[in-house]
């Protein structure tokens, strides 16, 4: 171990993993994810290293291993490595084509460099932006489990309307993870007991009495991909809506992905719909997506989706507007997406998924 550096913090460890069985093999032997982390972009990590909100005793560096692939399955689904930067990914001819959603998701997240260094499986993995959290002078039940959450009677502009707890209230950052829940992927994770595929729906976790957990993935796994099912009658008809303070590099107040099966007769044959920024998870109801199925896109449609999505949300206070602006976001994205996607380059799809 280093030598304590000025500002009180013990320099990590660093060992480069030549392969996907020698870097579960470090973590094995370590205690755990607490004193032992992987790195890839560390995008996150560092800053949460600096500000010694994250003090690992070791890093193991991932970056070699072959983890940063994109490609095709045999079903017409997609394989994300959990290496694979978020450019790479936003920008892969198959991601634009089949997951525009997703493109448009990742593209609308942090700034160009960020999402040069960022991975997939990193961005899954980042931590709450709450102020609270951030600020090591307040009691943060998820920095510190059983010291109390100072968001309740706080500052909560940008804290969760739905799913929250007297415990923690803070929402998930990441604008990718919204789109992929909407898409239902899984995650595929190795220890050294071996490999399990884990639904999206069930990655993420909601704070509960123990709001320092912030996922399923156990202490000893590695995300080794995120994998896609084949999803072609969305593409032609989805949009990734993002509500900000500011345009650029700023994380969402509320975010929705929004995609439509729309049949030849116009009616909507099946919804998929998230939402960002509202919770400790991307936030998803099957029943909102079911009450569009054979209703024509419209606004009366959408704002019934839009109550059932937003059914038993709360304020928090300063966050009371959060309510309303998801409605209409809501309504707003389901819109855009029934008029047709539009990709990157401004370019219309199809409805058979074909570039114009």
């Amino acid at each position: 171990m280093g030598a304590r550096d000025g500002a009180g913090m013990i320099p990590p460890t660093y060992q480069r993993a030549e392969s996907v069985q020698q870097a579960l093999q470090a973590l094995a032997d370590s205690e755990g994810a607490n004193t032992t982390r992987f790195i890839a972009g560390g995008t996150n990590l560092l800053d949460l290293m600096k500000l010694q909100l994250m003090t690992p005793a070791a890093l193991v560096d991932v970056n070699r291993l072959p983890l940063d692939t994109i490609e095709q399955r045999e079903d017409g689904g997609l394989r994300l490595g959990a290496t694979a930067r978020n450019a790479d990914t936003a920008w892969h001819p198959l991601v634009e084509r089949n997951y525009p959603l997703l493109s448009a998701a990742m593209l609308a997240a942090a700034s160009p460099q960020l999402r040069n260094m960022a991975s997939n499986g990193g961005n899954l993995l980042q931590r709450t932006r709450c102020t609270y959290f951030y600020d090591r002078a307040t009691p943060c039940n998820k920095r510190e489990p059983g010291t109390g959450c100072s968001a309740v009677g706080g500052l909560t502009r940008h804290h969760a309307i739905l799913g929250a707890s007297e415990h923690c209230m803070a929402t998930h950052p990441s604008d990718m993870c919204v789109a992929l829940a909407a898409l239902e992927a899984t995650v595929h994770v190795a220890s050294v007991r071996g490999e399990r595929t884990i639904p999206f729906a069930g990655f993420h976790r909601l704070p509960g009495d123990a709001p320092h957990i912030d996922s399923t993935l156990q202490p000893d796994e590695l995300i080794l991909r995120i994998e896609l099912p084949p999803a072609p009658e969305y593409a032609a008809h989805s949009a990734y809506l993002k509500l900000r303070e500011r345009l650029s590099y700023a994380f969402a107040l509320v975010s929705v992905a929004a995609a439509l099966d729309i049949a030849d007769d116009g009616s909507i044959r099946g919804a998929r719909l998230a939402l960002g920024g509202v919770a400790h998870k991307p936030w998803r109801d099957p029943a909102a997506e079911a009450l569009l199925v054979g209703q024509r896109p419209g606004t009366e449609a959408f704002a019934a989706a839009a109550d059932r999505l937003l059914d038993g949300a709360v304020s928090q206070g300063q966050n009371a507007f959060k309510i309303p602006l998801a409605h209409r976001a809501i309504i707003r994205a389901l819109t855009t997406a029934a008029n047709g996607t539009v990709t990157n380059q401004g370019v219309p799809l199809l409805p058979t998924g074909d570039a114009a």
